[in-house]
């Protein structure tokens, strides 16, 4: 009798033996995808940090471009700011010019068609927008090396005509209208890779 109750007795120990390496198992492996779980939102938060900090750059390549093509349109240094009379629009081409002085000088397209800011191909070799410098000779520091715009930031100037209202010196006399010239400038800036791109506008009117 007292040798089937210490068979009980050992059956009972090896079993709870058993029971302890289980349940140890189990809290390794929660251990373990909490441990996963924790490195893949940590790789989540750095890489979502990091495109972040990549479209910063690139918008602010395009915004440094509208300083660019505000120079290019004020002059007097640059070599086509007397295309930027009011009412001429002839150095201005259908689907942006190509050669010349009337690289990224484009017309507005008609009514119900897409805008031509829309259509141009920023990144092409033969884009029909100005690279920044091109013509006001400023420095842009861009390329693979660091963290910087991989390319120079590019725009295209659309002439926009507007009416104003010109008061003569007497105001009772009634108001003439007389025809100027408002400029459209979209640029686009380049992140650390040529897939990270923003897209700026702003409307200038030459005084």
């Amino acid at each position: 009798m007292h040798d089937v109750i210490a068979l009980h007795k050992g059956i009972k120990k090896t079993d709870q033996q058993g029971a302890s390496l289980i349940m140890v198992m189990m809290i390794l492996v929660i251990v373990s995808l909490l441990g996963i779980s924790g490195a893949q939102i940590a790789l989540m938060s750095e890489r979502g940090a990091r495109n972040d900090r990549d479209l910063q750059i690139a918008f602010q390549a395009a915004e440094t471009a509208l300083y660019d093509a505000t120079n290019d349109i004020e002059g007097p240094s640059t070599s086509r700011s007397s295309l930027f009379k009011a009412g001429n629009i002839l150095p201005f081409v259908s689907d942006c010019g190509t050669s010349g002085n009337s690289i990224g000088l484009c017309r507005p397209a008609d009514a119900g068609v897409k805008p031509v800011w829309l259509s141009i191909d920023f990144m092409a070799d033969d884009s029909p927008s100005t690279e920044f410098g091109q013509f006001t000779g400023a420095n842009f520091d861009a390329g693979t090396a660091g963290v910087k715009p991989a390319a120079k930031p590019r725009y295209i100037v659309e002439a926009l005509s507007i009416q104003s209202k010109v008061i003569g010196a007497d105001r009772s006399k009634s108001s003439a209208e007389s025809q100027n010239t408002a400029y459209r400038v979209t640029a686009m800036g380049i992140g650390p890779r040529t897939d990270i791109q923003g897209v700026v506008q702003m409307l200038y009117r030459k005084e």
